[in-house]
């Protein structure tokens, strides 16, 4: 399979399957998160694989939608302000920016695998914080539902044409 395949066949799953995730495709999955790159190779990142039944409600809380339940797995995807580079001309922390290479790193893997992911930003991060007490050098950036997609056919959604997006100078 082609990068264009694989970025073609990664879709936001909202309905999962009952069935569990082997071990051995999600630690596939984590292999290449793990790859991601990032600014000056700090690796800012902690990720919380979520399993249990309790700590999956509790981090469901913060963002309550009936989907969210029903993956198997749900990947807290952290950023840690205290390893993060920061560029010096401007003071921008990187951490998000490192956390989102390595979100989509599990979003790229999970759909090679045959497994679904939706990532999640829209939720409330002092809920999250609170259901797995994080430090305070941590924050919570994406929550990653991983999965067997339970639709036949996945969603399409519309792509902004190539002219539309690139200038040429």
């Amino acid at each position: 399979m082609t990068f264009l395949e694989l970025a073609q066949r990664r879709y936001s799953v909202r309905n999962y399957a009952s069935q569990e995730v082997e071990e051995e495709k999600l630690n596939y999955v984590l292999q290449c998160a793990r790859l991601a790159p990032s600014a000056v190779n700090r690796q800012p990142w902690r990720l919380y694989i979520v399993r249990s039944k309790e700590t999956k409600e509790a981090i469901c809380r913060s963002y309550p939608r009936p989907w969210m339940t029903g993956a198997p797995v749900c990947i807290v995807v952290c950023a840690d302000d205290a390893t993060a580079w920061v560029r010096s001309s401007d003071g921008k922390s990187h951490a998000d920016i490192d956390a989102a290479i390595l979100t989509e790193h599990i979003c790229l893997a999970a759909a090679e695998q045959g497994l679904g992911t939706c990532w999640v930003c829209n939720f409330d991060v002092d809920l999250c914080r609170q259901a797995l007490s994080l430090p305070e050098h941590l924050h919570p950036v994406a929550l990653i539902p991983l999965g067997y997609p339970a639709d036949v056919e996945p969603r399409k959604s519309e792509r902004k044409k190539l002219e539309d997006i690139c200038e040429m100078r």
